[in-house]
């Protein structure tokens, strides 16, 4: 199984990173798990999407090929970052590579509400229908990370036992998601 994560910080120590790439070693045996580069995409721009730029035209191959995706994002500003959105947009259009395929959200931050608004403005998005994307139902399935210096280690690694274990569930509801 291929996973690719979209990170929505581009901070070198992104808690949101360090918890992709944490998933990425755990979970390793059970998928591959590709981190995109979405900050080398640049900014959206709607003359450009019938002919784009060989790096967005890599990214869409990257997700199309995909059998499902995770999104790590921080909250900014109470909504999903601009780098975010933006690789968002460029997915939604053209061949739109993001409908019907499966997704995960999750969410890292340093305090205490961690990511829920970021998370319910990205299932708006992901519901728009460019992208239809088809998201892992919320109930039970909302990562949100809080207090990230509490759960996280020197060397990044997720270390909170309970946090661990709720993840360790929800990962395995997204590969029956994916497997559907």
């Amino acid at each position: 199984m291929n996973i690719v994560a979209l990170v929505g910080s581009l901070r070198k120590e992104s808690y949101n990173r360090k918890l992709a790439e944490w998933i990425k070693g755990r979970y390793k045996d059970k998928f591959q798990l590709d981190i995109a580069d979405i900050g080398a995409l640049p900014h959206y721009n709607q003359d450009d999407e019938l002919n784009p730029p060989a790096v967005v035209a890599a990214f869409k191959r990257q997700v199309a090929d995909a059998d499902g995706i995770l999104i790590v994002t921080p909250e900014y500003n109470w909504s999903v970052p601009g780098v975010l959105k933006n690789a968002l947009d460029w997915l939604s259009r053209v061949d739109k590579v993001l409908v019907n395929k499966p997704v995960m959200i999750a969410g890292v931050s340093t305090g205490m509400m961690g990511t829920i608004r970021a998370q319910l403005h990205l299932r708006q998005i992901l519901q728009s229908p460019g992208l239809a994307a088809k998201v892992l139902p919320p109930a039970g399935n909302e990562v949100l990370v809080n207090v990230a210096s509490q759960k996280f280690d020197e060397a990044g690694n997720l270390v909170d036992a309970a946090t661990v274990e709720f993840l360790d569930q929800v990962i395995g509801r997204f590969i029956e998601w994916v497997g559907r």
